[in-house]
């Protein structure tokens, strides 16, 4: 099933991704190993999805400190 029309976003920096989530109901895309089957089920349907994939240091998890 195609899912309903969306806006997508790709911030390329931190600053840019936190302005459009904190602006109207966004979803976040990481990896879309559960967003996107519910869209194509359309068990959800967001009208706006940030893409957080081009954000550098997103991509990994540090432990620091113990």
């Amino acid at each position: 099933m195609i899912p309903q029309d969306f806006e997508y976003s790709a911030p390329a920096s931190l600053k840019e991704a936190l302005e459009l989530i904190a602006t109207g109901e966004r979803k976040i895309l990481a990896g879309g190993m559960s967003l996107i089957p519910l869209m194509k089920l359309r068990l959800a349907a967001p009208e706006h999805v940030v893409d957080l994939a081009r954000v550098p240091g997103l991509d990994y998890i540090t432990e620091s400190g113990g």
